[in-house]
């Protein structure tokens, strides 16, 4: 078997790589992409089997591709715990290879979950409307500062029929009329375009069944249920709460030693669409039970409203999981809890 640690860079990779029958140690600098796919097709026109190892990096889906292709194992490192594991305080990229081919060589390497290409390809998806939403967003906040400074003050009612009319009959000068008819025109163009991705995600919602479970808990609709499967997997890659809460960027940094704790900002590690997403439907709950809506607000008095809203989207990703993971409804969630069949709590908690 040729084992191979690969240093990944968008245009080339360094790699280090021996042969277990052999014990013959080599280095390679390949550049992307003839270079580096003629290395690899090599080796499978000699019957080798190979595994590759590089660092969680993003602009290497052909490289992904090409191994799977050609049925090579990839095992993909979390970058952080490979950090961990350099001792020497010099770096270069020869000494990055070597030191993944060392840990795969001690059966030492920290590989991570890596998602489907239907999964990843479903993101795309998510992420492709999400930028859709957000530039129909500035559009319209620059037409209402259009408004504003000709003292047409709508708010929402801008976007209506009549709003529009109001909006279009405006005496502008040239640029500034030039520059609302194109704004106007780019958001005319947006509208459908969102509307048509909105019907796909719903459409791929209603393909998961675990989707549709999640969309039973209030202020949870198809975008939010999909963008937490996709991005969790799987609910057995995580054994509590907790680290769902962390996973996603959703409990504090720390910095404590000895007597001394000290926590800051929320991590913000993880996927920041989910996130997103779950800060904005966690709101919605709060506005549609009262029970949400008490817990909010007696944490936005004694905390304020912005850690309160992190505290609930929190709330609801651990809720979310625990859906998930025992195939329960909102119903079944609000009657057991999160602890039910566990010692002291055959019930759930009461």
């Amino acid at each position: 078997m040729i084992i191979i640690g690969a240093d990944y860079h968008p245009g080339f990779q360094q790699i280090a790589y021996v042969d277990t029958e052999t014990g013959e140690l080599q280095e390679r600098r390949l550049q992307h992409r003839e270079e580096a796919e003629k290395f690899y097709r090599e080796l499978a026109v000699q019957g080798m089997k190979v595994r590759v190892g590089m660092e969680a990096s993003g602009h290497a889906r052909w490289f992904e591709r090409l191994l799977g292709e050609l049925q090579f194992e990839l095992w993909v490192g979390d970058a952080a715990q490979i950090r961990t594991r350099r001792v020497r305080k010099q770096k270069t990229d020869r000494q990055d290879a070597q030191l993944i081919l060392r840990l795969m060589l001690r059966e030492d390497f920290p590989r991570i979950w890596v998602a489907s290409w239907e999964n990843r390809d479903a993101r795309q998806l998510l992420w492709h409307r999400h930028r859709m939403v957000q530039a129909r967003t500035r559009i319209m906040n620059q037409l209402q500062a259009v408004a504003l400074n000709e003292g047409l003050r709508s708010k929402k009612r801008l976007w209506r029929e009549a709003g529009r009319e109001q909006l279009a009959a405006l005496r502008l000068a040239p640029w500034a009329s030039r520059r609302r008819h194109d704004l106007l025109e780019l958001l005319d163009r947006l509208n459908p375009i969102i509307a048509e991705l909105t019907e796909a995600v719903e459409q791929e919602a209603e393909k998961c069944s675990e989707a549709q479970r999640l969309m039973t808990h209030p202020g949870v609709g198809p975008l939010t249920a999909l963008a937490f499967v996709l991005v969790i997997g799987t609910a057995e890659r995580f054994r509590c709460g907790k680290q769902i809460a962390s996973y996603l960027g959703l409990v504090p940094s720390e910095d404590s030693s000895g007597e001394r704790r000290r926590l800051g900002h929320i991590s913000k590690q993880g996927n920041s669409l989910l996130r997103f997403l779950l800060v904005e439907a966690a709101q919605v709950t709060v506005r549609s039970n009262p029970e949400w809506r008490r817990k909010f607000f007696h944490l936005a008095m004694r905390r304020g409203r912005k850690i309160a809203k992190v505290a609930m989207a929190r709330r609801l990703a651990v809720g979310l999981y625990w859906m998930w993971r025992k195939e329960w409804n909102y119903e079944q969630l609000t009657k057991f809890g999160s602890h039910a069949g566990q010692p002291g709590n055959p019930h759930g908690v009461q």
